[in-house]
């Protein structure tokens, strides 16, 4: 469907024409007097037309003021219905008044904090990894909400499991030459392009999501061990090679240290043993045992 008829179809919210309860609370009262005062005129033996008349009245206005009363605590709406048609959203605090044939719904518009179960997803390259996600969600149009959606909260869970699914689909877990982003390596990235992809997908139900993340992110148990020897054997080759740089480094300094201060002068074969020597001091994982040689160089 495309987005033209979506926003055809989509309800809007608008203000419900309601009055404020303490108003109609003073008139229920006054209601309730005119009854008392036609009851005790009626005990009197006053003239009968007037009193019935007035505790007639009376007792069907307090049925009907009584009835049309409700309250609204903060960051709560009531949805006003005529018949099954949407008569608006009444969103003022306290208490609160409208025709008793009109039918009100209580919706939050609280900030909803929602934690998703561990599902399990095929990221970029198709690795099998489970994740996760938290998000804090609220209400931001209460007609979308009761009308456009049939269970607004399933809705969200339904949805939030979907973005969660392309967002691991969209990206890889890890990236060991560290050149694209990544789901491990880029929390903050990945966790706007999952708010950006849950706002689209819950704007038809009028929901707008203030702040996301995962709580859970990891490869899946069938593959963890593999995933976690490859870690370690690119950890180690990582290791190496800053190892050997640093050693050819020191090598080059020590060498050229020697010619430049004319300490010693070595042939070809003196020189590549002592760099091989050096190398295996420096690129050794043991601790090296020297020999030491009391004779002449070439001995």
């Amino acid at each position: 469907m495309s987005d033209s008829v979506i926003a055809l179809n989509a309800s809007r919210e608008r203000p419900a024409s309601t009055a404020s309860g303490y108003a109609m609370l003073l008139v229920l009262v006054l209601t309730i007097a005119a009854v008392v005062y036609g009851v005790l005129m009626l005990a009197a033996d006053a003239s009968p037309a007037i009193p019935l008349l007035l505790v007639i009245a009376g007792a069907l206005g307090f049925v009907l003021i009584s009835s049309g009363f409700y309250m609204l605590q903060p960051n709560q709406a009531a949805s006003i219905t005529l018949f099954g048609d949407y008569a608006g959203t009444d969103r003022s605090t306290g208490l609160r008044w409208v025709l008793p044939w009109l039918i009100r719904k209580k919706v939050s518009v609280r900030a909803n904090n929602f934690i998703s179960d561990k599902i399990k997803v095929n990221d970029l390259r198709g690795n099998p990894i489970e994740m996760a996600a938290q998000i804090v969600w609220r209400v931001v149009d209460t007609a979308q909400a009761l009308f456009d959606v049939d269970d607004y909260k399933e809705f969200v869970r339904v949805q939030v499991e979907a973005a969660i699914r392309a967002i691991g689909a969209r990206y890889p877990y890890d990236d060991f030459t560290h050149t694209d982003i990544t789901l491990r390596g880029h929390h903050d990235e990945v966790g706007v392009e999952l708010r950006k992809e849950l706002i689209a997908r819950l704007a038809v139900a009028g929901i707008t999501v203030d702040e996301c993340g995962f709580t859970h992110l990891a490869y899946a148990q069938e593959i963890a061990g593999a995933m976690l020897r490859r870690q370690q054997a690119q950890a180690v080759v990582a290791a190496r090679q800053t190892l050997v740089e640093g050693a050819v480094g020191m090598v080059e300094m020590a060498l050229a240290s020697l010619s430049e201060k004319d300490v010693v002068h070595l042939d070809d074969e003196r020189r590549a043993a002592m760099v091989s020597n050096l190398m295996v001091v420096l690129c050794g994982e043991r601790d090296t045992q020297p020999v030491v040689n009391a004779g002449s160089l070439y001995q």
